[in-house]
């Protein structure tokens, strides 16, 4: 699951369709060789909320919670005053209650049209949904859900710790789906920590970048397969996700990709350069996918993410938690839902949570069971 390579070594890769194997050339670039610049335009990141994306991609968020210690329901065991419960965005003491009005997270709630990937540093969370599906992940797994069709699920950030802090770090991503998927039945998988690859790469001075692979093809490496009416799942469509951590002053190259991808990288924590320009903090940079990016991070270190992919390139209608194509698409998707909620919801509460075990499991509606190996 590990590879280091010698610094200044770019894996330069072939998109060819997710049931193809990657073709990977490496070579290391001559030092005195100057990089031609693949930033085609950069900008600051809101201070929070969610970030700027580009297509196939939706939505990006990053959340960073330091929750205090947890109380005998799971929630914060310090008092929520001052807070606005069910609306709660203000990161009052570091952390945020969002819709939860119990426990942290987001409580039953509709999406249908596209995927939803959630990407776990730290913490944990609890999925509920309307089939009858339950999980707990984190702490490096990944979940990817198809909403599909429709579906109810509901998010929440269990603190199970009595005695210490509930630190929470993750992404939510929603990739779209293509109109002819929009429809189709719903469908989640999970990725637990040890089967996401990694790549840890080496400075000439010693400092580390660690890159995970949630999807995409680099460093000769293959991630889980994404659900099966994924965008990512067809041919060509080149969907890359990979989280990426430097160590203070280390220094890394972004590979080139295929070209006439969308490609962004986020900044979300610490500072980075650039091909050679100033340091910056929670950024955006928009780039050429076939070209390849050196960067070097700050005394602090950094956290970034890479989205990119082929656009899918259709109509984008959006209301809410529905991505349609169309506006009347929209209408019957809250039509559909006032009549049959997507399959109600079979749970006692609008917040499940899943007990006080450190245990990460998937129970799916089909009965079969998956645990972390």
């Amino acid at each position: 699951m590990v590879t280091t390579l010698a610094a200044g070594t770019v894996a330069t890769v072939a998109c060819t369709g997710r049931r193809e194997h990657a073709s990977v050339n490496v070579t290391k670039p001559q030092r005195d060789t100057p990089m031609a610049n693949p930033i085609i335009e950069e900008h600051p990141l809101p201070s929070s909320g969610p970030m700027p994306t580009a297509d196939p991609f939706l939505f990006c968020v990053h959340h960073c919670d330091d929750y205090p210690k947890g109380n005998e329901n799971y929630g914060p065991s310090v008092p929520l005053t001052g807070r606005q419960i069910g609306q709660d965005f203000a990161n009052l003491d570091g952390w945020n209650m969002y819709h939860g009005t119990r426990v942290p997270g987001f409580p039953r709630h509709p999406h249908r049209g596209f995927e939803t990937v959630t990407i776990v540093k730290s913490g944990l969370i609890d999925h509920a949904d309307s089939l009858g599906s339950v999980a707990r992940y984190g702490d490096g797994d990944v979940q990817w859900l198809t909403a599909g069709d429709g579906i109810n699920h509901s998010e929440m950030f269990p603190l199970i710790n009595a005695s210490a802090k509930n630190p929470t770090d993750f992404f939510q991503i929603w990739l779209n789906l293509p109109a002819r998927s929009k429809r189709v039945k719903p469908y989640f998988t999970m990725f637990w920590d040890k089967v996401v690859p990694v790549h840890r790469e080496t400075d000439d001075a010693g400092n580390q970048t660690t890159v995970r692979l949630i999807s995409g093809n680099y460093y000769s490496k293959r991630p889980p397969s994404p659900p099966p009416n994924s965008w990512a799942s067809t041919s060509g469509s080149c969907v890359g996700m990979l989280t990426i951590s430097m160590t203070g002053n280390a220094q890394w190259t972004l590979p080139k990709g295929p070209n006439a991808l969308n490609r962004s990288l986020y900044v979300v924590q610490g500072g980075v350069s650039a091909h050679g320009g100033a340091e910056k903090t929670r950024w955006r940079y928009v780039l050429k996918s076939d070209e390849s990016l050196r960067l070097q991070a700050g005394q602090q270190g950094a956290t970034l993410l890479l989205l990119e992919g082929k656009p899918i390139g259709e109509p984008v209608v959006q209301h809410g938690p529905f991505v349609m194509n169309t506006r009347e698409e929209i209408a019957q998707a809250f039509a559909d839902y006032r009549q049959t909620q997507f399959g109600g919801w079979p749970w006692r509460s609008p917040e499940p949570t899943h007990g006080a075990e450190r245990v990460r499991f998937a129970r799916f509606a089909d009965g079969r069971r998956d645990t972390p190996t």
